[in-house]
């Protein structure tokens, strides 16, 4: 469990990281640990440009030019290192989320700028679910759906088909002893939930789910399956249950509605793993969970065009 030596308050983050070189430092630290090397050819014959001028290390063998940003999810960024590294730490520190008009007045940046930082820094955590090692040999799964309620919506923009799940998405999660793994899913049929439990339940485990009859069939594919029937009032049967799951929505939930107010289904794949890659980090602390953020960089990019292109 983390304890409170784990977390790092706005006044330690700043006295760490003072300004933009104590922040290259660390960037350079996390993904060289002192020695570096060419991210073009990997040499690690490279030397420093004396004024760091296009950029500030260059490869004898290559002859090109590089910096701690090259072939990451920094790359083109023209914002400081330092504001990054202090964008990473309020998504870190912010367990429902923080919206981009809340970071761009604190970072000093246009709501574009920080709606933008936000999600390349999301794209980062793409891929970084658990696998099914390690949810263990007992594991909860649930669905659930995101959106926003007709009852809110315009009269022109309500669907009226009188199902209170219209307009929504299907969310699926798994959840371990402490890990969880949640995606947006196109529907909920049984291909698709018995799909998602055999990519993520290890062969053999004990599975509880609600009642939803698309999960009927798991034990045929070797699971040991347990149903608690919500809408008789049943939540917990021989202990077991659902909750942990669910108390994952709720998080997600309050995120959504209390912060977010909006997640379009283009880019819900992304909220919904920032709450899983939040939560399965949460024990290792403020410093931890900025490392592994930086750390997952390498190779992703995400431009402007692709992040709005319909």
């Amino acid at each position: 469990m983390s304890t409170q030596s784990d977390t790092v308050s706005l006044y330690q983050f700043f006295q760490r990281f003072p300004g933009e070189e104590a922040a290259r430092e660390y960037f350079e630290r996390n993904r060289w640990a002192g020695e570096v090397s060419c991210p073009h050819c990997g040499s690690l014959s490279v030397a420093p440009v004396k004024n760091a001028k296009p950029m500030p290390w260059r490869c004898r063998d290559c002859r090109q030019h590089f910096s701690v940003r090259t072939g990451t999810v920094l790359a083109e960024s023209r914002l400081p290192l330092h504001t990054w590294l202090m964008a990473i730490y309020m998504m870190t520190t912010a367990r429902k989320g923080i919206p981009s008009t809340q970071m761009a007045r604190e970072l000093g940046i246009t709501q574009k700028s920080a709606w933008f930082l936000a999600q390349r820094i999301r794209e980062t955590w793409l891929g970084c679910s658990s696998n099914s090692g390690d949810m263990g040999d007992h594991v909860q799964v649930d669905e659930t759906y995101v959106g926003g309620s007709e009852r809110n919506k315009h009269a022109a923009k309500k669907l009226r088909t009188g199902r209170g799940t219209v307009g929504k998405m299907p969310v699926i999660g798994i959840r371990g002893a402490a890990t969880v793994t949640a995606m947006p899913i196109a529907d909920t049929k049984a291909a698709t939930l018995q799909g998602f439990v055999r990519d993520h339940a290890a062969a053999g485990a004990t599975v509880v789910t609600d009642s939803h009859s698309s999960y009927v069939g798991l034990e045929r594919q070797g699971y040991t399956h347990l149903q608690v029937n919500h809408t008789v009032g049943e939540y917990v049967r021989d202990m077991a249950h659902t909750n942990g799951i669910e108390s994952f929505w709720a998080l997600l939930k309050r995120g959504h509605y209390g912060i977010y107010h909006y997640m379009s289904a283009k880019h819900l794949h992304r909220y919904v793993n920032e709450f899983s890659f939040r939560h399965n980090t949460a024990r290792g602390g403020t410093m931890a969970f900025i490392d592994a953020t930086i750390s997952k960089m390498i190779g992703k990019r995400l431009t402007y065009k692709e992040l709005t292109h319909a």
